[in-house]
């Protein structure tokens, strides 16, 4: 007997998070398929996970932008009708892998990966909100080179003071971790924490990975490796805006993702015309010809 969630067909698993297991699952009315995320509250302590999913479909079910997943419906199931029980979004269906599962060899289809998601955010910055969670995981590619960012549940409105510390350890922006305003240059970090993964082949070390071993230190920019040091192959321009975008201070970071944009473009741009640059040929050799005069 098929499973079912709601109306909806499951089809099959997508996923699993923190008392959340998302599903591929079939409308039989409208014949189209969505995913759904099934959140379950056993404890109170689980009540933030239920609210992070009515926070995911605040923000997400106003969008219409390709590189963002749209939500279409949340149904909240009650205990005793007073307590949340169960939550159910039902979102876009994209059948894509995360960066972490599968990251593109080719150094310009990791760049053209980073202009769609930074596209995507840009469209959020214009409504008003930030993701606050950018990392590998919430970054989505399908075969076909289209990218879609995904997991809103710790998206808020620019400017937002949260009361605790929201975001992922390798990821997180300082200001996330001292409870300041998170911005769009917020998102601008997260962004650069990710590129930084994906091009130097290592996370940073981010101001929540030093202090979560108790010691009182601060995250210094001139003591982080360029990517350019871990990966010499990197073009210097690529690994100067990472290193402007993790910049521990929102200031230096590039202003918006429309610059990040613009100068991811430059990059791929000039990679793309030194590979179809044709190969000088060799001249002839000295041993060929006459000697070369002192």
């Amino acid at each position: 007997m098929t499973q079912k969630l709601l109306q909806y067909e499951v089809v099959g698993r997508l996923g699993e998070g923190a008392r959340s297991t998302i599903y591929a699952v079939y409308d039989p009315i409208l014949k189209h398929l969505y995913a759904l995320k099934h959140v379950i509250r056993k404890e109170d302590k689980d009540q933030r996970f239920i609210d992070q999913v009515k926070a995911e479909y605040e923000v997400s079910h106003n969008f219409t932008h390709p590189n963002l997943r749209k939500s279409f419906e949340l149904k909240i199931i009650k205990a005793m009708l007073i307590k949340d029980k169960e939550a159910f979004l039902v979102m876009e269906m994209f059948e894509g892998k995360a960066l972490d599962e599968k990251l593109p060899s080719d150094l310009v289809a990791v760049l053209d990966i980073f202009i769609q998601a930074a596209e995507g955010l840009k469209v959020m910055h214009q409504m008003g909100y930030v993701h606050c969670d950018i990392k590998p995981n919430n970054i989505l590619r399908n075969e076909f080179g289209n990218v879609k960012v995904i997991d809103f549940g710790q998206s808020c409105k620019i400017g937002t003071v949260k009361e605790r510390i929201q975001g992922t350890p390798d990821y997180i922006a300082p200001e996330q971790v001292a409870r300041k305003p998170v911005t769009p240059q917020t998102d601008v970090f997260n962004l650069g924490a990710t590129m930084y993964w994906a091009m130097a082949g290592k996370t940073i070390p981010t101001l929540y990975t030093v202090n979560k071993q108790g010691q009182n230190s601060f995250l210094l920019d001139t003591r982080i490796d360029t990517p350019q040091q871990l990966n010499p192959k990197l073009p210097a321009m690529l690994s100067n805006l990472i290193m402007e975008c993790v910049s521990s201070s929102p200031s230096k970071r590039p202003p918006g993702m429309e610059e990040v944009i613009q100068r991811l473009e430059l990059a791929k741009h000039i990679l793309n015309k030194q590979a179809k640059k044709p190969v000088p040929q060799a001249g002839p050799s000295l041993l060929d010809g006459e000697e070369d005069e002192a």
